[in-house]
């Protein structure tokens, strides 16, 4: 799929990457990113030069920019942890945030094409979702698709899409037949349920849900890692739900070629996957009171029953309680008129 000559929300969009390495993937994406912001995060040892190709408008900000920017508040972003990527949302002055990690590629459809997977983000996020009644055709605003018989018209409207959480293949692990019939489709998560989001190809409306969009504390100093953007999800689709918006998984894909070792990530995921086992019940069982009418409201009622509830599963979690109203102290402070009620479907009140 060719980009087109003016890209969609060319203006509107930053595209947020957090690296320890040079940026030479990107020569791949240059048809599709070449005309957009870049946020680089840089992680790691901040005297390193990252290398981004000729022809890329970008930021780049390391542990110094990001300590110097927020002073004592730079505790609550994580280091030598891809977590440290929410950072670039918060500096973003954009409607909307493209993330991807710089051991993404470009992947192809059954047809041999590359797959331009910003743009079907972004008809994702531009297009309803339907997190009130499932729809067996899929996402029924897609080229194609539509409402089944049976579907309410009432809901047909849909609800506005917050975040569009794309998937990925490996081409070496899967044969031919496999890859041809991997599911090319897009749906509605229901709401009331959570998943397991990836943040290495995902798109999200940052003004309808930025400041959720917190990815933890992990990595340096932490007994967890890896986890960042799985905690996210919890937290952004139990706000998603409280404030009527809708999130969407599925396509696009993209070419995951995994530049991490699996026994490094084993030690850094094990507590995790011993936590989680009380940490989705948690999740599954939140509720937000109706007076949380913003997203910032619902992150710090969140932050108070994570500390009530999940500390006596180690004391972690009071740690973890804290940043979370750390990060949106940070948040309003770089972005004073950002409050997100005003910008939500009938003020931001939950359904």
């Amino acid at each position: 799929m060719a980009a087109p000559s003016t890209p969609l929300l060319k203006d509107e969009l930053d595209i947020v990457i957090p690296t320890i390495r040079n940026l030479d993937f990107l020569e791949m994406w240059r048809p599709f990113f070449e005309q957009y912001h870049l946020i680089i995060v840089q992680d790691g040892d901040p005297s390193k030069v990252i290398k981004v190709p000729e022809g890329f408008d970008y930021e780049l900000y390391n542990r110094n920019d990001i300590n110097r920017i927020l002073g004592p508040k730079a505790s609550c972003i994580s280091f030598k942890d891809s977590a440290c990527r929410c950072f670039g949302y918060m500096v973003s002055k954009k409607k909307y945030i493209y993330t991807i990690d710089d051991d993404c590629f470009v992947a192809k459809d059954p047809s041999g094409k590359d797959i331009n997977a910003l743009q079907q983000h972004i008809e994702n996020l531009l297009s309803p979702s339907t997190p009130l009644f499932f729809n067996t055709l899929y996402d029924p605003y897609r080229e194609g698709a539509d409402f089944v018989r049976g579907y309410p018209f009432s809901l047909r409207e849909g609800v506005p899409t917050a975040v569009s959480h794309g998937l990925w293949l490996n081409i070496p692990d899967y044969d031919a037949p496999t890859q041809l019939v991997k599911p090319h489709a897009v749906m509605t998560i229901p709401k009331g349920t959570i998943f397991p989001m990836c943040g290495m190809n995902l798109g999200f409306n940052r003004d309808l849900i930025g400041p959720a969009m917190y990815f933890g504390l992990m990595g340096d100093g932490q007994p967890i890692g890896r986890y960042d953007d799985m905690w996210a999800g919890w937290c952004t689709k139990v706000i998603c739900d409280h404030l009527n918006l809708g999130v969407k998984t599925g396509l696009p894909y993209i070419w995951h070629s995994k530049a991490s070792n699996p026994f490094v990530n084993l030690k850094k995921e094990y507590k995790g996957i011993y936590w989680q086992e009380e940490i989705i019940p948690f999740f599954q069982a939140v509720t937000l009171p109706k007076e949380c009418t913003t997203v910032q409201q619902c992150y710090l009622e969140l932050a108070k029953q994570v500390k009530a509830k999940l500390s006596a599963t180690d004391p972690y979690f009071t740690k973890l309680a804290d940043a979370m109203v750390t990060w949106i102290e940070a948040w309003d402070e770089l972005n004073p008129t950002g409050d997100v009620a005003a910008k939500l479907p009938n003020g931001g009140v939950a359904k």
